[in-house]
């Protein structure tokens, strides 16, 4: 039998991305954000409030860097999501992790997240539900250690771990379930 749980926001995996831009004093920004996502090829879509610090630099910058953060990052990561930039001056330095300036967009690339698409504002939609940023991904950055012996990156190097809404937790990612475009390729044949 099913449970009814009204209209909520329950959908897993939620991802966690980590929002990179810098503030108008240059100094390092970064966000959780949950809700968004790849939109098209090379675009992604965040949905966010509007009072965010991230929302100002992404208007005055244009530009940012969407970073999958691992388990071994997962403290500083969801600090980066609890404390805001506008009460916290100094939030990305209290975490110790590492930036440097990407060479293609206006924005931070934080060095300890295995995955960082580099990205350029397209638009930012104002919707009565919130506010919806487009970005055009410039380029995708991988550290090495989550390559395979292609060269590939493997999704089980990353240590992602996706955010579960309905009980507020986090859950560790990793391991391949199945191969996509194969594991049902065989009911294609009924």
């Amino acid at each position: 039998m099913m449970k009814d749980f009204g209209a909520k926001p329950y959908l897993y995996p939620m991802p966690t991305y980590m929002i990179g831009t810098y503030n108008e004093d240059d100094t390092v920004d970064v966000m959780m954000m949950a809700w968004g996502g790849i939109c098209a090829e090379d675009m992604v879509a965040l949905n966010l409030e509007g009072e965010h610090k991230t929302v100002a630099n992404l208007q005055t910058r244009k530009a940012f860097t969407l970073s999958v953060p691992g388990t071994d990052t997962l403290r500083e990561s969801d600090f980066l999501g609890i404390a805001s930039a506008n009460k916290m001056t100094d939030k990305f330095a209290r975490t110790g992790l590492h930036a440097v300036k990407s060479r293609r967009v206006d924005a931070p690339v934080i060095m300890e997240y295995p995955l960082t698409l580099e990205c350029e504002v397209v638009e930012m939609q104002d919707q009565p539900y919130g506010l919806r940023v487009l970005g055009k991904i410039v380029n995708v950055m991988a550290d090495e250690k989550v390559l395979d012996e292609k060269g590939r990156i493997d999704a089980g190097k990353l240590q992602a771990f996706a955010f579960d809404q309905m009980r507020n937790g986090y859950y560790a990612m990793g391991k391949q379930a199945g191969q996509a475009w194969h594991s049902g390729a065989d009911l294609m044949k009924k």
